[in-house]
């Protein structure tokens, strides 16, 4: 029934049950002036007088008012409250009764599906039902479409007035859910990540990039690197009569211990099943994920990256085998806890979706009392403004935050705890309390669906050995239900990512070879010899000017190789779509596009700004999206959620551990435990603050060259600390 037609039924039943008459009708409503707007224009031949100008025009405009404020939702209410107090004393002096309204939800079939998709219809009542619902707060004085019987739960009726305490505290809990969104509060522990078909910038599927106005420079890069390439190896021809020269790199790699290295990671690869195993044991209800399955998770993860770090020691490998193992080690662990985290967490709503589940069931086999019940909780007391939402993954997110702010109350716990008291319940208690349920299990259905568009791929139904593996050889640390996949593989691209990978692979080799391998040599030579510290600081200098163009041609080709090359050919494999595996960092500091790492809890804002930022933390993201993005869920949100940190000390967490990581890979390479690089790392922190102070802000060319000297300069001097020192 639409509002106007619920407005003109009132009217008629109002009318019809007045049987004194016009003159009692006048006379109980003390005057026109202070009478039911409604009833002005009279029925069944019955005309009052009119009221003057500026009565009428103000109960127009109270009239409006207050339809206006019922049927806005509690989360458009700002200031509801004050300005229904400032109403009141504005038109107290006409002696205006306050207009009750009967609101009837207008709910479909009891669909499980869409349990809490009703709107209200509002219906003036007359001001004897209104006299009567504002004095008391029981349901024995509604209406009679309200009458029911006690086993119809077809609709929901709500008798309120315009003052109704019930009313006045709906819209105060709007005003303080609108207050919490504005202060930082706990952030959900797993974020949600947005995956899309896109290209990375140098791949020549991307059309931005091969229509770029800078596209001639990139194959002058090529052919300048190819050119680079025939004088080395002239030059090694003239000298040793072979082209690769004395190639003391290439065998060190192959010399021993590759078939062990490809074997040790093919076991590395499989062990990470026992995630797998854990997850089935913990839907199976074997081990509790919130109780025991994050211990024994974090222990396995322990026991794997020791052993990842052991092998390589008892095996005295050389550091391309250490770095590989090592390298390659460290993401099958960031994988594993993904995979684990996001899984135990999704098991522990599938749980509680369970528990819901019965408790509708007993729902269902409660007979209601026929007087209004005073067991508690009462609808005064739960917080009902997510029921004019649709469920959603979302919602239910922002509820469960304002929930663990203290702003609400956990209104499926006391109605948990209601039903398995066996307390008496009447009709209406009985339908809230099935609509709150069915709105969260509809809501937590939507949140273990994730981003699946099958229900195959949602969970429980992602717990398959096929899907865990398939999950490690995805090009991607961030674990998603579903990503965006490819329509099948072009193997001409395969072959051209897997050439260039293999070439680059030899230039780096080569220029090793010539320009890096006589150094590493001398500072060894230097340390047999027992020069003494001063003496070999004295050589510092010559060194790191020998090592700086080499240092830098040789970062920029492994940046290429494992972010361009290793990268896109898996992802063509696999059929992965997103492959925005990094962004433009070499614009750090000269950039119009901010990506806001700090930004609204749960999501991570993208801003595109006039003024350009000086930004080093700008380079950390876009350097290295997957692993940035594994941080921002698994350290950063997962920090501000379980340890309950702001914002600023978990930035510093993860750059801590990020730093620990890295630091972690040095000593593996070089056996000694020195810290440079933990303290270069922490020392971006500082730099991060110095960016965006007013010398440097928005002076995008000297931020650009601060940047470009760091990264010239950084890989080179840190090799150079932990040779000569």
């Amino acid at each position: 029934m639409s509002e106007s037609e619920s407005l003109n039924a009132a009217s008629e039943v109002d009318t019809s049950a007045d049987a004194g008459g016009p003159n009692q009708h006048h006379h109980s409503n003390g005057g026109v002036e202070g009478g039911d707007p409604l009833r002005a224009n009279g029925s069944d031949g019955y005309f009052p007088p009119q009221p003057s100008e500026a009565v009428e025009k103000a109960q127009q405009q109270q009239q409006q008012q207050q339809q206006q404020r019922l049927a806005r939702t509690p989360n458009e209410s700002t200031s509801e409250e004050e300005d229904y107090d400032r109403q009141q004393q504005q038109l107290g002096q006409q002696k205006e009764k306050p207009v009750s309204v009967y609101l009837r939800r207008r709910v479909k079939p009891d669909s499980y599906d869409n349990s809490a998709t009703a709107t209200p219809d509002v219906v003036h009542l007359d001001d004897k039902t209104n006299s009567t619902t504002t004095e008391s707060s029981s349901y024995e004085n509604l209406p009679p479409l309200a009458t029911r019987p006690s086993g119809d739960r077809r609709s929901k009726t709500y008798v309120v007035a315009a003052d109704d305490k019930e009313l006045r505290a709906i819209l105060r809990r709007g005003l303080e859910r609108e207050e919490e969104k504005k202060r930082p509060g706990r952030r959900e522990k797993l974020r949600d990540m947005v995956f899309t078909r896109q290209f990375s910038t140098f791949d020549r599927q991307n059309q931005a990039a091969a229509n770029s106005v800078f596209h001639g420079f990139y194959t002058l890069f090529w052919i300048s690197v190819a050119f680079l390439i025939l004088k080395m190896a002239a030059d090694n021809w003239r000298k040793t009569g072979s082209p690769l020269g004395t190639n003391e790199i290439m065998r060190n790699m192959f010399r021993r211990d590759v078939v062990v290295l490809l074997v040790s990671d093919g076991v590395m690869c499989g062990l990470t099943g026992f995630d797998w195993v854990l997850q089935r044991l913990v839907h199976a209800h074997y081990i509790r994920w919130d109780k025991s399955g994050w211990i024994i998770q974090n222990v396995w993860q322990t026991l794997f990256i020791a052993g990842v770090i052991g092998l390589p020691l008892i095996r005295d490998w050389p550091w391309t085998h250490t770095v590989f193992f090592l390298l390659h080690g460290l993401v099958m662990l960031m994988k594993q806890h993904s995979y684990a985290f996001y899984n135990g967490h999704l098991s522990t709503l599938f749980e509680k979706r369970e528990v819901l589940l019965q408790k509708l069931k007993q729902l269902d086999l409660i007979d209601p009392v026929t007087s209004p019940s005073q067991t508690s909780p009462s609808m005064p007391e739960l917080s009902i403004e997510h029921l004019a939402n649709q469920p959603s993954a979302s919602v239910y997110k922002q509820r469960r935050q304002s929930i663990h702010q203290g702003s609400i109350t956990d209104g499926i716990e006391q109605i948990s705890a209601t039903i398995d008291s066996g307390e008496p319940l009447d009709t209406n208690q009985l339908q809230l309390f099935e609509r709150m349920i069915k709105w969260e299990i509809d809501a937590l259905t939507d949140e273990l669906k994730g981003k699946a568009t099958y229900p195959s791929r949602s969970y429980p139904n992602n717990l398959t050995f096929a899907n865990h593996y398939e999950w490690i050889v995805l090009p991607t640390l961030v674990y998603e239900l579903e990503y965006p996949r490819s329509e099948g593989i072009n193997w001409y691209y395969v072959a051209e990512k897997g050439i260039a990978m293999f070439g680059l692979i030899f230039v780096m080799i080569m220029v090793s070879q010539a320009y890096m391998y006589p150094v590493v040599m001398f500072t060894l030579k230097m340390k047999e010899e027992g020069w003494s510290t001063s003496a070999r600081l004295a050589e510092f200098p010559w060194i790191l000017s020998d090592l700086v163009f080499p240092f830098m041609m040789e970062y920029m080709l492994a940046w290429y190789v494992i972010w361009e090359t290793a990268l896109n050919l898996l992802a063509e494999l696999t059929c992965f779509a997103d492959r925005s595996f990094y962004d433009a960092w070499w614009n750090s500091g000269k950039t119009i596009f901010f990506v806001t790492l700090l930004g609204y809890p749960g999501e991570m804002e993208t801003k595109s700004h006039n003024n350009s930022l000086v930004s080093w933390d700008q380079f950390a993201r876009d350097w290295n999206r997957p692993v940035h993005n594994f941080l921002l869920r698994h350290v950063y949100h997962s920090s501000i959620s379980s340890m309950r940190v702001n914002k600023y000390q978990a930035t510093l967490i993860t750059f801590f551990l990020s730093a620990c990581v890295h630091e972690l890979v040095m000593w593996c390479i070089f056996k000694k435990l020195r810290g440079y690089l933990l303290m270069m790392q922490m020392c971006q922190l500082p730099l991060v603050a110095l960016s965006r102070s007013r010398w440097l802000k928005n002076k995008k060319t000297i931020g650009n060259m601060t940047f470009w000297v760091g990264i010239f300069t950084g890989p080179s001097l840190l090799c150079s600390l932990y040779l000569v020192l």
